[in-house]
């Protein structure tokens, strides 16, 4: 079981993610999406599936988003409805402030043998919430401590401010057993989240949790554009690559076995159980077979 794997501190965990369809879907074809959803991911063999639960990110950056923002279904909801007969244990992702105390506590009421849980703060502090992370955390331990919960963490905002191995050290502590990256390209700043967290816990004693690494396959220039805005960091050589790529999707997926390659080999070395999750932020079906290519490369590595 995938809560078993996280809490022995097990390297090579799979996962995908997934956004639920858009909060407009009639029955009907919310029913087809997941029968698509499950007839694709069903025969993985994953250790387990990413449910994301998005927000407005508008406040964060003034950029104007590429893709338009447009609310989607609830994820435990859709589990729930849609997706019973994926046999994996899902890790439902929650975005603290849009909840009420109420509405997280009965989240947290979930069968955990099936669920796992991310939780997520607001993007921008200037924005009103219901729930912080603390207060989600602390709501937690008060109402389902055994829920196996896990954080984000952001290497990107390790080469800026240097503290991205506190940030994991303070979510342990608060009950965080795993941690889930954004999509990976900038390899360096992934690798130095590796070595602060190998060194801090030399000095500590503290064992680090399983770092899971998330990579994502990219087709176009618009879905370059939309993961930049997203806050993926990609090196400009190797944006110039892909863009003059003869197979921008290709080259990418090629990209990502790498950077997983690199990254496993780099934290073994040094102990520490890194997974990897792979995702597609476009709906284009030329774009999702690659990030299930990239599922069954990665998986050949394990």
């Amino acid at each position: 079981m995938l809560a078993d794997k996280i809490l022995r501190r097990e390297s090579g965990i799979v996962l995908y993610g997934i956004t639920p369809p858009k909060a407009d879907t009639d029955a009907e074809k919310q029913i087809e999406i997941a029968t698509r959803q499950i007839e694709r991911l069903a025969p993985l063999n994953l250790d387990g599936l990413i449910v994301y639960d998005i927000q407005d990110e508008g406040s964060r950056i003034a950029d104007e988003r590429p893709f338009p923002f447009m609310a989607t279904l609830d994820g435990f909801d859709y589990c729930e409805n849609h997706l019973k007969d994926l046999t994996i244990p899902k890790i439902v992702y929650r975005s603290v402030g849009k909840y009420t105390e109420s509405q997280l506590s009965a989240f947290l009421s979930a069968d955990q043998s099936k669920y796992l849980t991310v939780f997520v703060g607001v993007p921008s502090q200037q924005e009103q919430t219901t729930l912080s992370l603390p207060q989600a955390y602390a709501l937690r331990q008060k109402t389902n401590a055994t829920m196996v919960t896990g954080g984000v963490t952001i290497p990107e905002r390790h080469r800026k401010k240097g503290d991205e191995h506190l940030r994991i050290l303070a979510k342990h502590e608060q009950g965080c057993r795993f941690f889930v990256s954004q999509g990976v390209y900038d390899l360096d700043a992934a690798k130095s989240v590796v070595s602060d967290c190998y060194y801090h816990s030399e000095q500590t004693g503290q064992p680090v949790d399983p770092i899971i690494f998330t990579f994502t396959p990219c087709g176009s220039a618009k879905t370059l554009q939309f993961m930049k805005w997203l806050g993926i960091s990609i090196p400009r050589w190797l944006e110039n690559d892909l863009v003059h790529s003869s197979d921008i999707l290709e080259k990418s997926v090629d990209i990502c076995e790498q950077n997983w390659l690199e990254l496993k080999a780099f934290a073994e070395e040094k102990g520490i159980p890194v997974g990897a999750n792979i995702e597609s932020v476009a709906i284009r079906k030329v774009e999702i077979d690659a990030s299930i290519e990239l599922v069954h490369r990665i998986k050949q590595s394990i």
